[in-house]
């Protein structure tokens, strides 16, 4: 996701409190920042932070790190939550490639919410669901490798079933119509735009032990 810029976008990234402008810092030390051994999740890719903001509101002994590489988007979320007192949620500003110098061994669960599905063949590798990121995140997670996945992509998706299935991961509570599902769904900004239009929205869970 890209925005246009945001005016004043520096200084609302410098002086937010939900920012971390140093993660490197923090490597195997995330739950001394939340100052609690509660479990962590990330979202990679949070675009404006409707999804990572409200998760953050309804399980507070969860600590949830919002993940965003361009700077007026994450400006966007930023200024969602900065009226809001939540301890329990930061947000890093960085590429997916460098996760593995963020974190290690803490991560409990991975979402990731409408990726770019980078359709050519010659860009699969950067598709967030390729052997790449998939060996990156073996760095990050603590013991259970948990990622939830949401696309509307159907190319996409069909691609990421066989990536994590061939990796080793075990699928369930696959979906490809989350709108007419009986669960409880928190959504993203690009999720309710594409079921306003009736778009399917196809979403699973991944586990490796």
């Amino acid at each position: 996701m890209r925005l246009r810029n945001v005016k004043g976008k520096e200084d609302i990234i410098k002086n937010s409190k939900y920012i971390i402008l140093n993660p490197r810092d923090y490597k195997g030390k995330w739950n001394e920042l939340f100052d609690n051994d509660n479990p962590i999740y990330i979202e990679i890719g949070m675009g404006k932070g409707k999804f990572i903001y409200e998760n953050a509101l309804n399980f507070p002994n969860i600590n949830f790190i919002g993940i965003e590489k361009f700077d007026s988007v994450i400006t966007r979320a930023l200024q969602r939550v900065e009226d809001s007192n939540i301890n329990n949620l930061k947000m890093i500003r960085i590429d997916a490639l460098e996760l593995s110098d963020i974190f290690s061994k803490e991560i409990d669960r991975i979402y990731l919410n409408f990726s770019d599905p980078w359709p050519k063949k010659k860009h699969s590798k950067r598709r967030l669901t390729s052997n790449i990121f998939l060996k990156i995140y073996d760095d990050v997670f603590k013991d259970v490798k948990e990622i939830h996945l949401k696309t509307d992509n159907k190319a996409l998706f069909a691609y990421s079933i066989e990536s994590l299935s061939e990796y080793g991961y075990i699928l369930k509570n696959v979906s490809l119509d989350l709108k007419n599902e009986d669960i409880d769904n928190i959504t993203t900004e690009y999720e309710e735009k594409f079921m306003e239009k009736d778009i399917f929205i196809n979403r699973l869970e991944a586990i490796k032990k």
